[in-house]
């Protein structure tokens, strides 16, 4: 009775989260598009997909990504594992700035939900795995600038999109879509440098490629007469 008390009380937990999991793949491949095009549409609230399956996909992803680029860069952990940091990492920021800007709508009386606030962020995750994905395997930081600014940037301004529509009041939305965005993209930059080979990039744009080895040349010495070394020694000899 006690083990089948216990079976059915998992059964009922997993079946409250199951309707949030339950989405066919061709609705998670269209909101993947979904959130790289801002829509203005200000007049109504705009629709967010209540459901965690995609979002949680990607945080995966991005975990896996952040992985390969700490074994690129040769990243060491003193405390813990890499596998445990990238997860961590992904993680919390997700469940962490997910928590924090629902707190700020709350506050400013916008129309979202704790879910829908986890899948408007987990969706926006879509233009990091892209960035990181193609700067981690070519180190340019021009391109990394550029991917930052247009795909990181879309994903971006489809969630402040989003978040304008359901908030009130200009004050409301300034605060609540500015300190989301700076967030977002402060992130992205922060996956960028923290995991990526810095030292050699900055290394190569100030020395550049063809630079020959550092030499130590010895400075250069006055040239002493031969008239004055005679009277030099001259002079020691009378004197001993």
């Amino acid at each position: 009775k006690r083990q089948a008390s216990r079976a059915f009380s998992l059964y009922a937990n997993i079946d409250i989260l199951r309707p949030y999991f339950d989405v066919e793949p061709v609705q998670v491949r269209t909101r993947l598009l979904e959130s790289m095009i801002p829509v203005k549409m200000i007049n109504f609230p705009q629709k967010i997909a209540g459901e965690l399956y995609g979002p949680l996909m990607l945080v995966f992803t991005l975990v896996a990504i952040l992985l390969h680029g700490m074994k690129t860069s040769d990243t060491i952990i003193r405390e813990g594992t890499l596998m445990g940091t990238a997860i961590g990492t992904c993680f919390g920021y997700w469940l962490g700035v997910s928590s924090f800007i629902y707190f700020l709508a709350y506050l400013c009386n916008a129309q979202i939900t704790m879910v829908q606030m986890l899948s408007l962020l987990g969706y926006g995750l879509f233009g990091h795995c892209i960035t990181l994905f193609v700067t981690y395997n070519i180190h340019f930081h021009s391109l990394f600038y550029i991917f930052w600014l247009g795909v990181g940037g879309l994903s971006t301004l489809r969630m402040v999109a989003v978040l304008v529509s359901r908030t009130v009041g200009h004050t409301q939305r300034l605060i609540l879509c500015g300190t989301l965005a700076a967030l977002h993209m402060l992130f992205l930059l922060y996956l960028h440098f923290a995991y990526h080979k810095v030292v050699e990039g900055i290394l190569d744009t100030l020395e550049g490629p063809n630079m020959p080895p550092f030499q130590r040349v010895a400075r250069d010495i006055p040239v002493v007469s031969n008239a004055v070394l005679n009277t030099t020694a001259k002079a020691i000899a009378l004197t001993l």
